[in-house]
């Protein structure tokens, strides 16, 4: 009988062994995936300062929307220093809105649209757009990876022991896609353009990915 009790013993062992791993390299990806996306929406934090500096020239007028514009950003910057991804989203999605609106005012001023700084930001913003989306999508499958993991017997019932939790989704609005599509006209631009000393702030320290669902 001896024998059978280490035989079991060593299964469980081998499961627990085997089942942590699993998790430690499923939440590895998933906190991975998220610095992904940090890295994207810094990139496109900087770029606001540079829009707003190259149109205020042109849109003097508008000042309500270049305030919206720039509050918006610093939003979205606290929301990112949080760390947690249902924030992020919102703040991001009002950041759109507003350069959604800035775009749209931009039309009435063909001045501003000829100049080769602001077809370069247009262009920068589509690819960072682009990037952020595609970043979402990969962060948002390994959530769902790993939370099917937490989530699944037997495995559910060891893994708030072994201090694992559920993260977060990263949801944005689907229109946010189109705030780099509006025609800025068809001059071309020449190289791009440095990024500004504003920044999203990183996750809180000590923490390498959004922080878990409690």
């Amino acid at each position: 009988m001896g024998w059978v009790v280490l035989v079991v013993v060593g299964l469980i062992v081998l499961w627990l062994v085997f089942t942590y791993n699993g998790l430690i390299s499923a939440r590895n990806r998933t906190q991975e995936a998220w610095s992904e996306i940090d890295v994207e929406l810094k990139r496109r934090h900087d770029l606001i300062p540079n829009l707003v500096n190259t149109v205020q020239g042109y849109m003097g007028h508008e000042r309500g929307t270049l305030e919206a514009v720039t509050n918006a950003r610093a939003g979205a910057v606290a929301a990112g220093a949080t760390g947690d991804p249902a924030k992020i989203g919102q703040a991001e999605n009002v950041l759109s809105q507003s350069l959604r609106s800035l775009f749209a005012v931009s039309e009435n001023y063909p001045d501003l649209k000829a100049i080769s700084a602001f077809t370069n930001l247009q262009e920068t913003l589509t690819a960072t757009e682009d990037k952020i989306e595609f970043s979402r999508r990969f962060y948002n499958g390994n959530v769902r990876d790993y939370n099917i993991k937490l989530q699944t017997l037997p495995t559910s019932l060891i893994a708030g022991m072994l201090g694992f939790k559920a993260f977060g989704f990263f949801q944005a609005d689907d229109a946010d896609r189109a705030v780099p599509q509006v025609n800025f006209g068809n001059t071309p631009g020449s190289g791009s353009l440095p990024p500004s000393t504003g920044a999203s702030g990183p996750p809180p320290p000590g923490s390498s990915g959004p922080p878990a669902q409690s």
